[in-house]
């Protein structure tokens, strides 16, 4: 049976201090939630994860990164491998964000990479997918999604999808206050479990937790996370506010 995810997207936010802060109140306020079915998570940025991961030990607060490069060492200056994060006690790693592929011009190519590098480090993967605004407007959601994941996961064994968790970034929803509809977020979350079964198998598809990302909060999380394949979320603003992560929490 596949787990409730709350992932907490920080993004290049939070000095020491407000690092340490925010930590403690997610910690805080999980500590006496049943969470049997749910994971807490959080991505700090590459500066903060040592203090992230000492602060978050022995609670129900993992801690994930950002981001990674896909090789396992080298002359990357300003580069961290998943080498490097699985020696600090990182155990998931972001891969693929819309930030990353529109900022940094990440392609799917090289998130295949990432993702088979991850994977070989036995790093569980969050991998981001979705399309942007013209993709939707132009009625071309659906095959934007279905080449991304192709692309960059399909070449992979069933057996890797143990370490396979998705999100679903409509890009036009992410930071800019828009958030998909529970219609718009369930209707691809069933496509993309389709896209599973054809490649895969039924099990398979039914097993791979899917989140959802773009301006989830206390809102309307419980509205999204009500459908039946959407697992969860990857939140990025509502997670620098300890009470309102929280909140998302107790939605799903």
């Amino acid at each position: 049976m596949r787990k409730n995810i709350v992932a907490g997207n920080w993004k290049m936010n939070t000095n020491l201090k407000e690092a340490k802060k925010l930590v403690k109140g997610v910690r805080k306020g999980i500590k006496k939630l049943e969470l049997d079915s749910t994971r807490v998570i959080i991505a700090p940025p590459f500066v903060n994860l040592p203090t992230a991961i000492k602060r978050a030990k022995k609670s129900k607060v993992e801690v994930a990164a950002q981001n990674m490069h896909q090789a396992t060492s080298g002359a990357f200056t300003g580069e961290v491998s998943g080498e490097m994060l699985k020696g600090i006690g990182v155990q998931t790693v972001i891969l693929g964000h819309s930030e990353r592929r529109a900022y940094f011009g990440e392609k799917d190519a090289v998130l295949k990479e990432k993702v088979d590098s991850a994977l070989t480090q036995e790093l569980e993967v969050i991998f981001c997918f979705g399309e942007e605004l013209k993709d939707r407007q132009a009625d071309k959601h659906f095959k934007v999604v279905e080449d991304q994941l192709k692309k960059a996961l399909f070449h992979l064994e069933a057996n890797s999808y143990k370490n396979i968790i998705l999100a679903y970034e409509p890009v036009w929803a992410i930071g800019t206050g828009e958030t998909a509809s529970p219609e718009q977020a369930q209707e691809i979350h069933a496509h993309v479990r389709t896209l599973l079964a054809k490649k895969y198998d039924e099990e398979l598809a039914e097993s791979v937790s899917i989140l959802y990302g773009g301006s989830v909060k206390p809102a309307n999380a419980k509205e999204l996370f009500a459908n039946k394949d959407v697992d969860g979320g990857l939140i990025g603003g509502a997670a620098l506010k300890a009470e309102d992560f929280i909140a998302i929490i107790k939605s799903i």
